[in-house]
């Protein structure tokens, strides 16, 4: 009998959500697949938004990953210079099939030291920080580089993880997914991506993220760093 794929996603404080509960719903369809939520403990960790979060396993406790992935969110600046969270996310990587994540999780996965030398996706605004880790930064929606796999912005966690699931199993299994969850998306509006949006609004939003921008730029070098 064939083991079942072992897939864990990482929680952490101020993680976006939608990162992770997208890739979750994704590979909890995975038939045969054990999906766990991990942290350094089993305390309740919030999210970004009003949701709070339980992990099942701990950092001490999680079992050898197939896939390992980190999704993004405010709190991956504090992970980026959090050396139990690094070693736990290398050690990891040194058995998993797959070394993932979404939206800013790609810059922890930097921060460990894997992806140098590899083409990485992120959200627009972190695009730039990639390159402090001797990745290529790459704008798409999904981004495969040999196991190493990669999604853009948050709502991109959907196709990242149905590509993943397409390599893990095979096509058919992720088209399967997809129908059950009904994934057809058919925005209102056009504005998702700096390509596409209005002028206006891209211009409100880097005034937005500009603060956060500088702060997680902050913590990029100082890990970046911390690798020399």
């Amino acid at each position: 009998m064939t083991a079942p794929l072992q897939i864990g996603l990482l929680v952490f404080p101020r993680v976006t959500q939608l990162d992770f509960t997208g890739p979750l719903q994704v590979f909890s369809s995975v038939p045969g697949a054990t999906v766990h939520l991990i942290w350094k403990t089993l305390d309740p960790v919030p999210s970004d938004s009003v949701l709070m979060l339980t992990p099942t396993v701990t950092f001490a406790d999680c079992p050898q990953l197939d896939v390992i992935c980190i999704p993004g969110g405010f709190g991956t600046d504090a992970l980026l210079n959090d050396e139990e969270t690094l070693d736990f996310v290398r050690k990891q990587a040194e058995g998993a099939k797959f070394v993932t994540s979404v939206c800013t999780g790609s810059l922890v996965l930097g921060a460990a030291g894997l992806l140098k030398g590899y083409n990485a996706a992120t959200h627009w605004s972190a695009m730039e920080m990639l390159s402090l880790f001797g990745a290529t930064p790459t704008k798409t929606r999904v981004c495969v580089d040999r196991n190493r796999v990669t999604g853009g912005g948050v709502t991109a966690g959907i196709d990242f993880a149905l590509t993943l699931v397409s390599l893990l199993v095979d096509r058919t299994t992720a088209e399967a997914i997809q129908l059950r969850l009904e994934y057809n998306p058919a925005p209102p509006f056009n504005a998702g991506s700096p390509d596409t949006a209005p002028a206006d609004v891209l211009a409100l939003m880097k005034e937005r993220v500009a603060p956060f921008q500088a702060r997680r730029l902050e913590a990029a070098k100082r890990a970046a760093e911390r690798m020399m």
